[in-house]
């Protein structure tokens, strides 16, 4: 595809970005944007389709993976967790400070971030699922897991903050960006499908046969089905490495087809050059923007709401529904749910505006979490709940997103001279998510060690089955309502986004 034309850049102040020479001459003229083709904002959504693809499966995944495959002790699970999630998150800022920092090449600013990091991020993601030694000592099995989860989660930043910021450089206006989160989201709630899909499928197997041996504890056949059930074990750990590597070779196609369909494009008031602001000043002029930051809380603790359902579902399930051989079932079921409920969202937020299409979205997963926290084991009305609840999840994957374009141009069209920021934006929304993921996950993980959970077992005591429950549904529904109240705040509406629209068509 070949690259359109934007707006000229224009000589600023000190603090605005310098433009290299080689994009002064292919930029040139100056034009009011045009739409994105089609094509173009299907190879963008596919780009993001290996950020869900594993982060959702570690999600998923991970903590059952870690204590029941590898069988480690809860209290360093939360710490693998929640510490590698901090580092995750810590490292967005840098990472979106870096590639503001970062210069034109020929293929452009924030794309060679992309493909040259991809490499790395898809063999850190196979060791993550690797487990070298059939028994390890606590500390080498500490360090191992802890050490790739943060190579892996380093060169995943490198790749999804770039990638998040190419919204803002595709070319055409509010709509048209709209249009194209809209593919991007519904791509990725395809991904995190299929990345559940392979991850579940190839290693259910294992979880329902140790549901199975779990039923037949007090028979006579139990020598045989321990026997059979470290069999078992040795070949689900073979089974996570290859879902690992077809993940990964999924994640490298991925990052091709963005490479070969996308192309940056200028944005108004954006030069795609280098920023000459400290990262300290910057930081401070991103977090002072007041929608920015009731959006970004807004986000933050609807995020760690879900995330704390998901990464408790496979643990609800086994332990205290009754349903471990039917947790991944219920995993695509969710997630199929979402994938068919993006269209309905993103026709809901051209009618009713992002606010009140928002509010609605996550306001169906509170019914459908305290029923699921509250029935008896019930498969068909588990099914039910997964669908309403993969609804609600659809709208957390678009609408916040969707929203985030607007408050950076509300930030570019009140603060002119503070050009190319573009990806601290992007980079502090990410941090929020991912340490917000990495706190749900600590907390519960610690939690269940408090409890007393013992890995491998079959039966826990009450007081582990009362903090799976809790951990599943109040403290996520509480969750969502402070976040609720955040959005409920956060003052960009549809009068204003128009506003917006205008005062960055006068700017061009």
């Amino acid at each position: 595809m070949e690259l359109e034309s934007g707006a000229d850049p224009r000589a600023k102040g000190d603090e605005k970005s310098t433009f290299t020479s080689s994009t002064i001459e292919h930029e040139t003229s100056h034009q009011t944007p045009t739409g994105i083709p089609v094509s173009r904002k299907i190879c963008y959504a596919i780009g993001g389709m290996p950020y869900q693809m594993t982060s959702n499966a570690k999600g998923f995944f991970m903590q059952i993976f870690l204590l029941d495959v590898v069988q480690m002790s809860p209290f360093y699970v939360s710490f693998i967790l929640f510490l590698g999630r901090a580092w995750d998150a810590i490292t967005d800022p840098l990472v979106g400070y870096a590639v503001s920092k970062s210069g034109q090449t020929r293929i452009g600013k924030l794309i060679p971030w992309i493909v040259f990091t991809t490499p790395f991020g898809v063999l850190s993601y196979v060791m993550l699922w690797f487990v070298p030694q059939e028994t390890m000592s606590s500390s080498v099995s500490f360090s191992w897991y802890f050490i790739w989860s943060c190579l892996f989660d380093t060169f995943m930043s490198c790749y999804h903050v770039p990638y998040s910021s190419l919204n803002m450089f595709l070319g055409g206006d509010q709509r048209e960006r709209d249009s194209a989160t809209g593919y991007r989201m519904g791509m990725e709630v395809f991904a995190t499908l299929a990345g559940a899909a392979i991850q579940g499928q190839i290693v259910g197997v294992y979880h329902a046969k140790r549901a199975q041996f779990c039923s037949l504890q007090n028979s006579s056949e139990i020598p045989g089905n321990m026997s059979r059930l470290t069999d078992s074990l040795q070949n689900t750990r073979t089974a996570y490495v290859i879902a690992a590597v077809v993940l990964g070779v999924l994640y490298f196609l991925c990052c091709v087809v963005l490479f070969l369909g996308v192309k940056e494009q200028l944005a108004p008031l954006s030069t795609l050059g280098r920023i000459h602001l400290p990262y300290v000043t910057g930081m401070k002029k991103v977090v002072g923007h007041m929608p920015y930051v009731r959006l970004v809380f807004g986000f933050f603790f609807s995020s760690v709401a879900f995330q704390m359902s998901q990464g408790n579902l496979a643990l609800f399930c086994t332990h205290a529904a009754g349903l471990g051989s039917y947790f991944q079932h219920l995993v695509l079921i969710l997630l199929t749910s979402a994938t068919f409920s993006i269209p309905l969202w993103q026709m809901m937020l051209v009618r009713l505006g992002k606010k009140t299409t928002i509010f609605i979205g996550l306001m169906t997963e509170i019914p459908a979490l305290a029923i699921i926290s509250g029935a008896k084991s019930s498969l068909p009305l588990f099914i039910v709940m997964s669908i309403i609840a993969g609804a609600s999840l659809a709208s957390l994957f678009l609408l916040p997103w969707s929203m985030l374009p607007d408050a950076v141009d509300d930030f570019k069209v009140k603060n002119p001279s503070c050009m190319d920021l573009e990806p601290m934006f992007y980079s502090c929304y990410v941090f929020f998510n991912k340490f917000g993921g990495g706190l749900a996950l600590g907390i519960s993980t610690l939690s269940l060690s408090f409890a007393g959970y013992k890995p491998g077992a079959c039966h826990h005591n009450p007081e582990v089955i009362t903090t799976l429950k809790v951990l599943f549904a109040p403290v996520p529904i509480c969750l969502l309502l402070i976040g609720l109240v955040f959005f409920y705040f956060y003052p960009i509406n549809e009068k204003r986004r128009q506003e917006i629209k205008a005062e960055l068509q006068k700017a061009m």
